[in-house]
Order: C-alpha cells, then sequence, then structure tokens
C-alpha cells in the first residue's frame, strides 16, 4: 500500500486518568495519514468531558455500556483505515509507532505485531512485553493455533490489522468477549494473512491496580478461573473458523498449551472448590505440562527444563510444598523479596 490510512482505534471505560495520555499519543505520530477515533463504553467517569475536548481532532464514538468487544466493534465500524490499531485507553504509543508500522506492513499481511514496555502508573518502566527472550511468532502462524492453541503474541495495543482481514472476522462476539476482546482477534485473524512481527518496543502497556489481569495478589485465583475461561473461548473460535476453512484442529488444545496448563494448574491446586474444570486431575495436568512445556513451550532451553520440572512439583507434591512454588511463580507481588531475586538469577541463567 502506498501511503496507507491509519486508524487507531481507543476504547475506553472510565479511564479518565489515563485517556488523555492515550489520545495525545495517537494524535502526535510522526506519520501524517492517521485518523483517531475515540470509542467510550458508558464511562460515568470524566472521560466524556475529556473525548469532547478534543473537538474534531478525534472522531468520538459515545456508546452505552456492553463491553470492550462491543467498543472495538463499534469503533471499528467508525473508522476508514487501511491498517487499524486498537489501543487501551490505559496504554499509549510512542511518536514513530505508525511511522514504523508502515514501514515493515508486508502486503499480504492480516496482522503485525510488536512489543510494549510495561510501566506503572506514572510511566516509570519495569519490563518488556513480551520479554526480549521470548521471540515472536510470525508468518502462517494459524498452524501453531490449530497444534497448540496459541502462538507467541501480544495484547490489544501491541497489534495491528488488515481492514481486510478485519472485514471477514468482525463483529467480535460482544456476549463472549466483554472483557479482554483481542483474545478473540488474535485466534482468528491469522486465518486470513501473514502475520508480522517487529522486535522492538513501539508502545506502553500500563500496569496499575484496576487492570483485570495485574498481578495483585488479592483475588488472582479468581483471575485464573477467568482466564481458563477464556482460552475455552478463544479454543472454541479456533476450532470454528478453522473448519470452516477447511483446516483439521488438534482435539484437547488445551492440553497442548503449556501457558494455559500453569494457569489450569495453580486454578486447580490453590481453589479446587471453584475449579471450572471438574475432570481434572493434578497428576494428568503435571504430565501434560511437563511434556507440553518440552516440546512446543517458546522458552530458552534451561528455562524450558525449569518450567517443565515445576510442573511436576506443583502437581505431584503435597499441597503445602506445591502451594507456595505455584503462587510465587502465578502471582508475582505474593514471592518474598528473596525469592524474586533467585528466579531473576534463574532468568538471567537460562538465557
Amino acid at each position: 500500500m502506498d501511503n496507507p490510512k491509519v486508524s487507531i482505534v481507543i476504547n475506553n471505560y472510565n479511564y479518565g486518568q489515563f485517556i488523555a495520555e492515550a489520545i495525545d499519543s495517537a494524535l502526535n505520530q510522526s506519520y501524517q495519514n492517521v485518523e483517531v477515533v475515540v470509542a467510550d463504553d458508558g464511562s460515568t467517569d470524566q472521560s466524556i468531558e475529556l473525548i469532547r475536548g478534543y473537538g474534531d481532532r478525534i472522531l468520538p464514538v459515545l456508546k452505552e455500556n456492553g463491553g470492550q468487544a462491543s467498543s472495538l466493534n463499534a469503533g471499528f465500524l467508525a473508522s476508514h483505515g487501511d491498517i487499524i490499531i486498537f489501543l487501551d485507553a490505559d496504554d499509549y504509543l510512542y511518536p514513530q509507532t505508525v511511522e514504523r508500522v508502515v514501514a515493515h506492513w508486508q502486503e499480504d499481511a492480516a496482522q503485525l505485531q510488536y512489543r510494549l514496555e510495561i510501566v506503572d502508573a506514572v510511566g516509570n518502566f519495569i519490563e518488556f512485553y513480551p520479554i526480549r527472550e521470548i521471540p515472536f511468532d510470525r508468518g502462517d502462524v494459524w498452524k501453531l493455533l490449530v497444534n497448540q492453541g496459541r502462538y507467541r503474541a501480544t495484547v490489544t495495543s501491541g497489534n495491528s490489522f488488515s481492514r481486510l482481514a478485519l472485514e471477514k472476522v468482525m463483529p467480535i462476539p460482544e456476549n463472549d468477549f466483554r472483557i479482554s476482546a483481542d483474545g478473540y482477534l488474535v485466534a482468528v485473524v491469522p486465518f486470513f494473512g501473514q502475520v508480522v512481527a517487529v522486535d522492538e518496543a513501539l508502545g506502553a502497556r500500563r500496569r496499575h491496580g484496576s487492570n483485570l489481569w495485574s498481578p495483585q495478589v488479592a483475588g488472582w485465583e479468581e483471575k485464573l478461573h477467568k482466564s481458563l475461561q477464556h482460552d475455552d473461548l478463544r479454543y472454541r473460535y479456533i476450532a470454528q473458523t478453522a473448519t470452516a476453512l477447511g483446516y483439521s484442529v488438534q482435539p484437547n488444545l488445551g492440553l497442548r498449551d503449556y501457558s494455559h496448563l500453569m494457569n489450569r494448574m495453580g486454578s486447580l491446586r490453590m481453589a479446587p472448590e471453584y475449579h471450572p474444570i471438574s475432570n481434572d486431575s493434578s497428576l494428568v495436568l503435571a504430565w501434560h505440562g511437563f511434556w507440553s512445556t518440552l516440546k512446543r513451550s517458546p522458552l530458552p532451553p534451561k528455562r524450558k527444563l525449569i518450567v517443565s520440572l515445576w510442573f511436576l512439583w506443583a502437581g505431584i507434591m503435597p499441597k503445602p510444598l506445591a502451594k507456595p512454588a505455584i503462587a510465587w511463580l502465578l502471582a508475582n507481588q505474593s514471592r518474598p523479596k528473596s525469592v524474586d531475586k533467585l528466579l531473576k538469577l534463574v532468568r538471567a541463567f537460562s538465557r
């Protein structure tokens, strides 16, 4: 495409303390052919006033509350770009983000992904997402989706999509994806073109207390349950899309997905009374997690071994010994400082 139009679609719900930075980052791009769409999902804070303050510099879409999928759907319908970037209102882009996306875009691309810098509520750097040691998958990643239910990807604000591909998969099912609607997009868009990856950070993902997936100690077991339910939805739409296109899908994708199995093990052993999969066994999960990590995970070799052994420990050891190992891995802020330092040393050693 020659000088493609790029739409930055910002979805917002009650992020009035952050949304101005998101909008400003979209308006201040070094690339000129950009439109900024702000889809507000019925906010009750100061967001609407802030959005209206931008006048005709942005295209506002103000709607009743319906969840994140409904915001992305409404924003997409209002947009006109050849390339679409969905930006969460608590995140922001760097000035050259769109310029870099366009420079790396390929004619047959359905999706382009890039790293983000995780920052705190006031913008202080925490780490990269995904971490540098894990390379992105690229190309025909649908083959990974039908084989293991996941590929090495990023989150909403780290993706851009071809309008032509989105027109094949939109609207996002609104009842199923009231939250984490990007899970649907990254699961089905790759069936309609190549996935391109840029191995540099082009934006910031904010980590703060009101993030659904923020690694807070309180309530993290409940978040594991939501994550498992979300994965189940993704697998369903992967299978549905693949089957419609004539591709075969491996049965029980969840038992081939090491990341899903980590959360599943944590949910079963930490809060079995709420675990959503009634016939799960810790020994079976340990076995599948062990082999899935060794065979299919993107981790460096030494860390593969460590995580594989974690599955055996978490699944076989008595609960008093298994629970601390599970909590320290899945809930960052529950770790004692000494354990955190040890894990950082292990991470450095396993690169």
